[in-house]
């Protein structure tokens, strides 16, 4: 969940997917001017992006990017006045099929975080596998601010990525994190000047689309041990290793490693 400012239009929320035939990069694109507040037919239009991007061949790779003022600047908040515990129950349980979505999506995501990033906008990059940001992007979890707290993920992602005290103080204080602090608590992966952190993203996702099917076993491997035991995450861990072997790419790679040298085979993603 959420805390930004609301949309001035009352419009059914754009989110689209844009998808460059050549490269195979798929672009999930927020745009609910001006700041692409979220609210439940946003979170509605995301799952069903993020679906479409899961089952299609010409997507190897996703950027998840909004406009230059923000990726999200946070929910919607006029449906707020009008929930009560239930209804904010549904809310949640709609939010978050959108983001465990994008979070198991077996293909490789970065978040283009331009602007503000806010609650849902935070949970919304944090969902993704690498965040890409602006040299200006601000993030933070302001729930409470509101008297609520993230309902998105963001109590567990974020103590996931940046650790649990780092997490307790953004959440508790409702901070904002500038592009300083961000990369040294872990937050964002790469910061870049504003007219070139799209571009970076966009190369970077190309190079991933490329790559082989072990990228995707190597996703599942990570996301799937960070809850196990270690003796559990470590069998996991076999298992995916043996699957790769299954992979035609495993053999283009192997069989190219010698005929070639390292790092120059082309893989099928198959």
């Amino acid at each position: 969940m959420a805390l930004g400012p609301t949309d001035a239009s009352t419009d059914v929320p754009a989110v689209r997917l844009d998808v460059d035939a050549a490269t195979r990069v798929g672009t999930l694109v927020l745009d609910r001017p001006p700041l692409n507040a979220l609210d439940q037919a946003s979170w509605r239009s995301l799952s069903e992006r993020v679906a479409e991007a899961a089952v299609r061949d010409d997507v190897g790779a996703l950027v998840v990017r909004g406009g230059p003022r923000a990726l999200a600047a946070g929910a919607d908040v006029r449906e707020f006045l009008g929930w009560d515990e239930d209804a904010a129950m549904r809310a949640a349980e709609v939010m978050h099929a959108a983001l465990d979505a994008l979070a198991a999506l077996p293909k490789v995501s970065i978040a283009v975080v331009t602007g503000y990033a806010l609650g849902g906008g935070c949970e919304l990059a944090l969902a993704c596998d690498l965040r890409f940001a602006a040299d200006n992007a601000k993030m933070g979890q302001p729930e409470v601010l509101l008297g609520v707290l993230p309902g998105a993920g963001g109590t567990q992602r974020l103590p996931r990525l940046v650790g649990v005290g780092r997490a307790k103080d953004l959440v508790f204080t409702g901070r904002m994190v500038d592009m300083v602090e961000a990369p040294r608590i872990g937050l964002v992966d790469r910061v870049l000047p504003a007219d070139e952190v799209l571009r970076a993203a966009e190369e970077t996702a190309a190079g991933f689309a490329a790559g082989p099917a072990s990228l995707a076993l190597a996703k599942h491997a990570i996301d799937g041990g960070m809850d196990l035991s270690l003796p559990a995450a470590l069998a996991a861990e076999r298992q995916r290793f043996a699957a790769a072997f299954a992979t035609e790419d495993a053999r283009i790679g192997v069989r190219s490693f010698f005929d070639d040298g390292p790092g120059v085979a082309r893989f099928t993603g198959r």
